[in-house]
């Protein structure tokens, strides 16, 4: 069916497309009751604005961006993801802003979207999530000009303003946790070590463990299920089995589960388990995951706010969302006597 133009509801209404063109954008020059019947028939024909017209006559795109580099596989299962989306989404339609989403398989593809989607006016602003140590898409957006809001720390943001929460506070409410059950040897499993937030994490891990004269060692994985499955069977098949691990995502503590599981060991009396950003699967597993908690749905309106700011022309400030919480459930407690003598 072919999208109805200004031209179609001209011939409708009798009139010529200027007239038309005024009616519809509120604009002096035809009468009230053409307006109004200008109005109707468009209506009528479910007529809509054509955004690329729009872009060229006022400059604005009324959307915005979000480029995700990770593999749709796992992007899918994430739970994370789909939150922070749709708290992104839910706070943009209030103004009827859309999302522009897609995925990249690398950050030279996503500065290349970047380029595109500035040039042709397709967004009026971007979000950057997944921070990298020394990101060169903070570098191209600066370049650009392109109005964007960073999802993450502000070490590393440039002239970005950002959303974030604090992970090291995070790190530490896990680690006392821990602690005060009794656990002595504690084995982290991050993401990947290029992100920025991976060694604020780390970093955190092991200024905590040291502090409290814990063993306390990191291990680098994907965020996957096959890579959570995998190095936490080699953490408790391994010399110096740890009595508990730190997860940094849902989905690698859950595979984890299953790890330890598989191997016969028991959760929480042989080791205990603790996952980053608490989700429905932490809770339908048993037993249930101890969490960190956070508001992640609250975290993408915030930065639909911010970015919703920034595109407006208002100075933006760094804005901090409020420290995740940890939700205790059965997948921790303290060491058996047998586990701690391992």
């Amino acid at each position: 069916m072919k999208r109805p133009t200004m031209v179609d509801i001209a011939r409708r209404a009798g009139v010529t497309k200027s007239a038309v063109s005024f009616a519809l954008n509120g604009r002096p020059g035809v009468s009230e009751a053409t307006r109004a019947r200008v109005l109707a028939i468009a209506d009528e024909l479910g007529w809509q604005p054509n955004s690329a017209a729009r872009a060229l006559s006022d400059g604005r795109a009324g959307a915005f961006g979000l480029v995700v580099d990770r593999p749709a596989r796992s992007l899918g299962i994430e739970p994370f993801f789909m939150q922070l989306v749709s708290g992104i989404q839910g706070e943009l339609s209030e103004d009827g802003t859309s999302l522009l989403f897609t995925m990249a398989p690398d950050a030279d593809a996503e500065i290349a979207t970047y380029r595109t989607w500035w040039a042709q006016r397709k967004v009026d602003g971007v979000f950057l999530v997944d921070l990298r140590v020394d990101d060169p898409r903070v570098r191209a957006l600066e370049e650009l000009r392109l109005p964007a809001v960073v999802i993450g720390s502000p070490a590393g943001s440039g002239s970005l303003p950002t959303v974030w929460s604090d992970e090291a506070a995070a790190v530490r409410t896990a680690v006392a946790h821990l602690a005060g059950l009794g656990h002595r040897s504690i084995a982290h499993m991050t993401g990947p070590a290029t992100l920025r937030h991976s060694v604020i994490r780390a970093e955190a891990f092991a200024a905590a463990t040291a502090q409290r004269g814990i063993t306390g060692r990191s291990v680098e994985a994907d965020y996957s299920g096959e890579q959570g499955f995998a190095a936490t069977r080699a953490l408790l098949e391994g010399a110096d089995r740890p009595t508990a691990i730190l997860y940094d995502n849902d989905v690698m503590a859950v595979s984890g589960l299953s790890a330890a599981q598989s191997l016969g060991v028991r959760v929480p009396d042989d080791v205990s388990l603790v996952a980053w950003d608490d989700s429905p699967l932490c809770e339908l597993v048993r037993p249930a995951l101890t969490a960190l908690r956070r508001d992640i749905a609250a975290y993408g309106a915030l930065a639909a706010r911010q970015l919703r700011d920034v595109t407006s022309g208002h100075t933006v400030e760094h804005r901090q969302a409020p420290d995740p919480t940890l939700t205790i459930r059965d997948s921790t407690a303290a060491p058996s006597r047998d586990a701690a003598a391992l």
